[in-house]
């Protein structure tokens, strides 16, 4: 029998969520009765291929002691940097530091706190038996926009082929380490993990998403991800 891969969850949490707006930091907002990042924990916390989880916190973040804390073991925390891609190097550092075991890293976002049982176990399936790992993603459904300066539509783009990147992203931990240091030494800012495996050349698989995983990125969010918890049965406090 092969040995169970060694998955390390990793979630960004040092961000400072600049679209949403107000005063608290939305990986903090209230949702059920937990913070959204508590719902990001749980639901990569719950699936026992997953050794550890790291989160990145903003070095001035004094909340995650107050409101999380470490419910549990396995929860560890390291601070962040200015852009994503560095707060995601941060993770990684103390993790194959701490960790020297790990073979995948699962990166998940701390502001997605609706991720279904069914689609990491359909990610964790797929990924680790593709060589370049996959991404738990959507195709794009609406009519897509180019706009102009002023706000006015200047053209279409043709959805074919076209998927939203979600996450988790499950990626074999030393290669991703390496196109994001390759990536951030020549001065580029991946917009995701895929991409800087992408830049390596890198294809990673597209795992079928769903379109109750979303970001909170818009305040109209937290209704649409506080009734799709209370429907899937959060454990609220």
């Amino acid at each position: 029998l092969m040995s169970r891969p060694r998955i390390h969850a990793l979630i960004p949490a040092a961000g400072v969520g600049a679209r949403f707006g107000g005063t608290v930091l939305k990986q903090y907002l209230p949702l059920c009765g937990k913070p959204v990042l508590a719902h990001a924990i749980h639901a990569v916390n719950l699936y026992p291929e997953i050794s550890g989880i790291t989160v990145v916190l903003n070095a001035q973040d004094h909340m995650f002691q107050e409101l999380i804390g470490t419910p549990g073991s396995g929860l560890e925390t390291v601070s962040g940097g200015a852009t994503r891609a560095e707060s995601v190097m941060n993770g990684l550092r103390h993790i194959r530091q701490n960790h020297p075991q790990t073979q995948w890293v699962l990166v998940h976002d701390a502001a997605r706190p609706c991720l279904s049982r069914t689609c990491l176990e359909e990610l964790l399936r797929e990924g680790l038996a593709s060589d370049d790992g996959a991404i738990l993603a959507i195709p794009v459904q609406d009519s897509l926009k180019t706009s102009d300066k002023s706000g006015f539509i200047s053209g279409s783009v043709s959805r074919d082929g076209l998927w939203a990147a979600q996450t988790p992203q499950l990626f074999p931990l030393e290669r991703l380490n390496s196109a994001l240091e390759d990536m951030l030494k020549s001065g580029e800012i991946p917009t995701d993990e895929a991409s800087a495996m992408q830049s390596i050349g890198a294809r990673p698989r597209l795992v079928m998403g769903s379109t109750a995983n979303i970001k909170i990125t818009w305040p109209d969010d937290m209704a649409i991800a506080e009734a799709w918890l209370r429907q899937n049965g959060a454990d609220t406090e």
